[in-house]
């Protein structure tokens, strides 16, 4: 693996360790609903990237102008993510809805690269996947081991999970095909999460009150909203431009075992040790990442549409 891909992993897992803390997090303001939490978190995060993007924009108002409809896209997702998310795990509990959502994610990211760039994923990536989803599913069977009365909810919240993968897979890989057609990191970033965090804005206004109730709920709210949303984005911004969607998404399964622990140590969920196992096989899946190749080598993508690789075969950073 080289400096630049080594780099890009690296920041994609910090954002993933930083992400994991949210569900968490949200435990401590139990009076704030799923709507409100979700709105304030990836909402003000977004408008926050949004706003150091400006400079960004203005220098590249014109690339940007070409690919309205990929930035419409992303933002669609960023705006419809939080709202699933927060719901999953307000319903399904922090691990499982962690879970589901990131652990779907990867399937959903390798679909659109597979329909919308004709990208054939490596039997490296397709091992790493399938390691990961794997290990997803069975922390979702552990925790259904230990709440089988709460089936209804479970699977309302495993739905939301689904929702929320396939929409975090659109503005990823929105956010990359934004790259690859030369425009820079911060206007990429900042069009698909600034448009998004304002369309989050009516619902923060809607559902926001208990937001401002308590000192600890607002705690929490500002702490999503900046460490976890904005930082965290940031760091997985610049993963994009060194690894492709599909192995960032496939890197972020990390999300779901950080918040099965916190979830464990910290909320005081209960993990059998089968749980642990499946923690053990989204580990694997990063290590098979980190050091085999996600995508088929370069010259059997040559015929793949819509890719632009900056000089030596990367995407060109901002």
């Amino acid at each position: 693996m080289s400096r630049t891909s080594l780099s890009g992993v690296l920041a994609v897992l910090v954002a993933a360790v930083l992400w994991g803390t949210t569900g968490t997090a949200a435990t401590f303001a139990p009076g704030v609903g799923p709507l409100a939490m979700g709105a304030a978190a990836l909402g003000v995060g977004g408008l926050l990237q949004g706003l150091i993007a400006v400079p960004a924009l203005l220098r590249e108002r014109a690339a940007v102008g070409l690919h309205t409809g990929t930035i419409l896209a992303g933002a669609a997702g960023v705006a419809i993510y939080p709202l699933a998310f927060y719901s999953s795990m307000h319903l399904a509990g922090v691990a499982i809805g962690t879970v589901v959502s990131l652990g779907s994610a990867p399937i959903a990211s390798g679909l659109l690269e597979m329909v919308l760039e004709r990208r054939r994923p490596s039997t490296w990536w397709v091992l790493a996947a399938v390691l990961g989803i794997g290990g997803s599913a069975v922390l979702c069977v552990a925790k259904m081991h230990y709440a089988p009365a709460d089936l209804m909810r479970t699977a309302a919240g495993v739905g939301l999970g689904l929702v929320a993968g396939a929409t975090y897979a659109l503005y990823s890989w929105s956010a990359h095909r934004l790259m690859q057609r030369g425009v820079g990191r911060a206007a990429a970033m900042g069009s698909i999460f600034g448009l998004g965090g304002l369309a989050l804005m009516p619902v923060l206004a809607t559902t926001g009150a208990p937001l401002f109730a308590s000192t600890q709920a607002f705690t929490v709210g500002a702490y999503m909203a900046l460490v976890p949303m904005f930082l965290g984005y940031l760091a997985f911004g610049f993963g994009l431009t060194r690894v492709s969607a599909s192995t960032a998404t496939t890197l972020t399964l990390t999300e779901p075992a950080v918040a099965a622990v916190l979830a464990v140590t910290i909320v005081g969920e209960r993990l059998p040790l089968i749980g642990w196992a499946g923690i053990a096989a989204i580990c694997v899946s990063l290590l098979v990442l980190a050091v085999a190749p996600a995508t088929p080598p370069a010259g059997d993508r040559a015929g793949t549409a819509g890719v632009a690789p900056g000089p030596g075969g990367t995407v060109a950073s901002p």
